[in-house]
């Protein structure tokens, strides 16, 4: 299968949804699905009564119809939820997920990749945050059930993940090392999962997908293509330019007049060191351009990875009126987008469009007051006892400092889980009203103007390709 020239970012949850990468891929390049949150996604479509039947159409075509029907019973809502009635929550993940949860996360990234395939034969990819560990392994083996092409990561160092592919295509079972805080040499904590525990007949083998590594250095791409349990199948070279988490500088945090980390040459890709490995590599970070696209291609790269430009077209995620807003901003006034170094529980600096009326107004987010109540972003830690607990920056200050945190590592954080939830039209409905998005888009986000000349209000994907490619 020959490699794509573009690879349409993972942006968000759910922002890079199935009708984007659905657009992209039967244009003839890579459409990529989120793979962050989709057992919330699809509980909470679900509970807004499944508009179009979507869902449910996905659904029907599981290998496993019983797991299915569990959860639909769960979270089905002819008609929908009432629109001031709070969403039911999703359990909470940990290390030892309940079999809902797990039957919940299969189906929910089996739903999102088969819709993304539906109706042709081209290939799709699914991107996972490193840094959300704990959900991988039943992610995968469901995007897997529906025949994904691509397996995409960033925001760590994924080197156990071609490993765990390898066993799960085999409906195998398949562990990685769980990153837990406040750890000692001897200790060695796993996630593990065995399909057949939960699928009650046989299958045959499934495609294992190709596996991308996003990195922000040749030192990461050359240890993941030497230590890596299983084949890596190319890369993604990140800059920091790039929308949601970037890596943060190499050495001590410095920051800008502006309250930015600052880059410096250290934080240059050594390309060289990259192309020596002989594997495909496609470059991201503020290169949505045709000219950019050539010199890639012409220094030896497969091509580009782009997502801010797919950011606000007609098939994105992006809620209808969030983003009919961020593009008459857009018409009228080029905007700088923030990175910033703490907003992030991760710890990794993370992109903010400043927009009225979301959490990138400190004000918005003081009156929202502290809440943890989805955590993909929580921190596993080892207590006094030898148990794994959890604990989230975001969360209320009082809970975070029972569980051993630190006062200065609140400072400045936001609830990202809630955030991009409410980005999607998804956000949770509170005493207070509804939460507030939290927009992130690359520093090129100025780029989307192009598209919206003469009077123009919206632009599909095909027109972003159609100007990468001409």
């Amino acid at each position: 299968m020959p490699h794509p020239t573009i690879i349409q970012g993972g942006m968000g949850a759910g922002v890079s949804d199935w009708r984007l990468a659905q657009a992209v891929s039967t244009y003839g390049q890579l459409g990529v699905v989120s793979g962050t949150a989709l057992d919330s996604i699809l509980a909470r479509r679900l509970q807004l009564g499944d508009e179009g039947g979507h869902m449910r159409r996905a659904l029907e075509h599981f290998p496993v119809p019983e797991m299915a029907e569990h959860i639909l019973e769960a979270y089905y809502i002819p008609g929908g939820k009432p629109a001031d009635k709070m969403f039911s929550l999703v359990p909470m993940y940990t290390a030892d997920p309940d079999d809902h949860l797990l039957e919940l996360t299969i189906l929910g990234n089996f739903v999102e990749v088969f819709l993304a395939k539906e109706g042709h034969d081209a290939p799709v990819g699914i991107n996972y945050l490193e840094k959300i560990q704990m959900p991988h392994l039943p992610s995968m083996y469901g995007a897997m059930l529906a025949g994904i092409d691509y397996v995409i990561m960033g925001a760590g160092i994924p080197r156990e993940i071609p490993g765990a592919l390898d066993s799960l295509s085999q409906h195998q079972p398949a562990s990685l090392n769980l990153h837990i805080e406040e750890v000692t040499k001897e200790d060695n904590f796993q996630l593990s999962f065995d399909p057949k525990e939960l699928m009650p007949k046989e299958l045959p083998p499934l495609k294992r997908p190709d596996f991308l590594a996003i990195v922000a250095s040749a030192t990461l791409a050359i240890s993941l293509a030497r230590k890596s349990t299983g084949k890596v199948n190319g890369f993604v070279i990140e800059g920091p330019t790039a929308g949601g988490h970037n890596a943060p500088p190499r050495g001590a945090m410095q920051l800008s007049d502006q309250g930015e980390p600052i880059y410096g040459p250290r934080d240059e890709v050594e390309l060289d060191k990259i192309k020596k490995l002989g594997l495909p590599y496609w470059i991201a970070g503020g290169y949505a351009r045709p000219e950019k696209l050539q010199e890639v291609l012409d220094g030896g790269g497969a091509g580009i990875q782009v997502g801010t430009a797919f950011f606000l077209c007609e098939e994105s995620g992006v809620d209808a009126e969030v983003k009919a807003q961020l593009l008459e901003k857009l018409r009228d006034e080029e905007i700088a987008i923030f990175t910033d170094p703490v907003a992030s529980p991760t710890n990794f600096p993370f992109k903010i469009v400043p927009l009225e009326g979301t959490l990138s107004q400190d004000e918005v987010y003081q009156n929202r007051g502290r809440i943890c109540d989805l955590g993909y972003l929580q921190i596993p830690y080892k207590k006094e006892d030898g148990t794994v607990a959890y604990r989230c920056p975001s969360e209320p200050v009082k809970n975070f400092a029972k569980k051993g945190g630190e006062g200065e590592e609140v400072e400045g954080r936001k609830c990202l889980c809630n955030a991009l939830m409410a980005n999607i039209g998804l956000g949770q409905v509170r005493r207070n009203g509804a939460e507030k998005p939290l927009l992130t888009a690359g520093n090129d986000i100025n780029m989307v103007r192009r598209f919206l000349q003469n009077g123009k209000t919206t632009y599909s994907a095909s027109e972003v390709l159609d100007y990468l490619l001409s």
